[in-house]
């Protein structure tokens, strides 16, 4: 008789790659999911063992792979509230026509997916800089509000933070941005075929050498504003910390 066991689905030569790169495989369990807004979920997870092996830190993302078509698919996301005590934290899906934000929508708790760690690191900026400076959206929210938590967790709380933020639907305003009274944010319109976000950084720039930059947003905007950051507000390329998040198609 015929074996009729279904093979598991490949990671490819992505997943090949990360595994000589010492990438670090973990089973990760839905416990619950939640709709933050009509194009936001968030969903929580136990990690596998994977904050008892990993320190945390700000921005600390994995890459967790999605099944479609008989394959798999690897999408980067930042942890939101890691607890190691407890080995849980949640992930939070901005959603669009995608395999991920798909299965983010449909998924119950008990489900278990794959995610892998490798070459997540933040390194907080030591002196403390005297302001900060961050651009990113609904996709890099969870990393914006990890950087809060941890400017106010550190030696200079109240440490002024300026966020220029670009938003795509008017829900997306309500969206839980962790600022503290003396932070200020730009709420700026996407405009497809537009660079609104970069001409709204550019339109503020001003000297500001001791300040630190953070940059993630759709990947042509992220190289703009970082380079705004080092030649309009005078940061230097250990200042600017910059990661594309996504492209545009």
């Amino acid at each position: 008789m015929a074996d009729q066991t279904t093979a598991a689905p490949s990671k490819g030569w992505q997943g090949a790659v990360l595994k000589l790169l010492g990438g670090d495989d973990y089973t990760l369990r839905v416990t619950r999911a939640e709709v933050v807004t009509e194009h936001y979920v968030r969903v929580g997870f136990t990690g596998g063992g994977l904050l008892t092996a990993k320190p945390v830190h700000p921005t600390m993302w994995l890459r967790v792979w999605f099944e479609a078509d008989g394959k798999l698919h690897q999408r980067g996301y930042t942890l939101v509230d890691p607890d190691p005590a407890t080995d849980t934290f949640d992930i939070e899906f901005a959603i669009h026509d995608g395999t991920a934000a798909r299965w983010a929508q449909t998924v119950q708790p008990g489900a278990e997916i794959t995610a892998t760690l490798m070459g997540s690191k933040f390194a907080f900026p030591d002196p403390a800089p005297a302001g900060w400076l961050l651009a990113g959206d609904p996709a890099s929210l969870p990393a914006i509000n990890s950087i809060l938590d941890a400017i106010s967790a550190s030696s200079e709380p109240t440490v002024p933070v300026t966020i220029w933020f670009e938003y795509q639907h008017e829900s997306d305003r309500d969206l839980p941005l962790r600022t503290r009274p003396s932070d200020t944010v730009h709420w700026i319109a996407r405009e497809p075929g537009s660079a609104t976000v970069v001409d709204a950084v550019r339109a503020a720039a001003t000297p500001s050498p001791d300040h630190f930059g953070w940059v993630a947003l759709e990947a042509g905007a992220t190289r703009a504003v970082a380079g705004i950051f080092k030649s309009q507000f005078g940061l230097s390329r250990k200042a600017v910390k910059a990661q594309a998040y996504w492209t545009a198609t």
